[in-house]
């Protein structure tokens, strides 16, 4: 096994989630995935002392790095607990916390996580296939099993689905067959099956041709996108009047649900638009939805960066 790396991730449109989140310098923030607390860490410089930061993350490595880089710091009280973000209502009612003004999602796996081949995020190192955000939940689900186990009907579902890849079965049926001569476990053995099962040709140019089949494993891993619009409902109930919610999405998939969701809350009504009054009573939680991209310059200084995309809107 390889020596262990440092935690390091560099936090995306850090000055543009401080504008979208503060509104209140002694208010109450929640950073619902943590991470190495880059993000964090510029929230609690806008903060006084009498404000509250909390920090979520489920990944026990995130968070030892972020108590390291966050703890005794700054003058807000801060409070960091291992939980999916989908427990956020949980970890509020055990904080005997209502309300809070602001609520901030980061949904990219961090750059350590992808750099650290023990975790088997990467398709550009070798590593075992495990893909599980909470290395220690002990699922049996992990990309391993996976790829080992699920029929090519399903690999190729999931490979479409989940990764928009449109050679989804080709790389499935070469997974079932290659996986009958030995077992697949690391992911430099995946990669070089979808290199095989995808032609030269449409491997020239364009992105890894691993790229869209690890992103779908890893999403159903972790079941990030079935969580994901009830964790944003979640968080838009707990915010009180003028608070903010923010999510970073990576990905189109996730940017849609994020996006619909927002804009669910937003218009309220869900009557079809043929009545001539609103019949169903839902009132708008969300106004002033807006959304923006990293500047040339940051995608510059960090390409990971690019497909990075900010959405924010204020409670009602």
């Amino acid at each position: 096994m390889s020596a262990p790396i440092a935690f390091a991730h560099t936090s995306i449109m850090v000055p543009e989630v401080v504008a979208a989140v503060v509104t209140d310098p002694e208010g109450i923030y929640v950073d619902c995935t943590l991470g190495g607390g880059g993000h964090s860490e510029a929230i609690a410089s806008a903060l006084g002392a009498g404000a509250t930061l909390i920090g979520i993350d489920q990944d026990s490595e995130a968070l030892s790095a972020a108590a390291k880089r966050l703890e005794g710091k700054y003058p807000c009280k801060m409070t960091l607990q291992k939980a999916n973000f989908r427990e956020l209502g949980s970890v509020l009612d055990g904080l005997g916390i209502e309300k809070v003004n602001g609520i901030f999602f980061d949904l990219g796996v961090s750059s350590y996580q992808l750099d650290n081949p023990e975790r088997g995020f990467s398709y550009m190192q070798n590593g075992p296939l495990d893909m599980r955000m909470d290395a220690e939940n002990g699922r049996e689900e992990t990309a391993e099993h996976i790829v080992n186990t699920w029929s090519e009907k399903e690999l190729a579902q999931l490979f479409k689905t989940y990764g928009e890849e449109r050679r989804s079965k080709a790389i499935a049926r070469l997974i079932v067959a290659k996986r009958a001569e030995e077992p697949i476990t690391t992911t430099f053995q995946l990669v070089d099956i979808i290199k095989e099962a995808i032609p030269k040709k449409y491997r020239i140019e364009g992105p890894h041709p691993a790229k869209r089949t690890f992103q779908a494993i890893r999403i159903q891993v972790n079941g990030e996108l079935s969580i994901l619009e009830g964790a944003v409902r979640e968080a838009a109930e707990r915010l009180q009047k003028g608070g903010r919610l923010a999510v970073i999405t990576f990905h189109s998939l996730e940017d849609r649900i994020v996006k619909q969701t927002i804009a669910e809350l937003v218009k309220g009504c869900t009557c079809p638009p043929q009545l001539p009054v609103c019949v169903c009573g839902k009132k708008p939680l969300l106004t002033g939805a807006k959304n923006t991209t990293p500047s040339p310059e940051e995608v510059e200084r960090n390409p990971r960066s690019r497909s990075a995309r900010l959405r924010y809107a204020t409670k009602l």
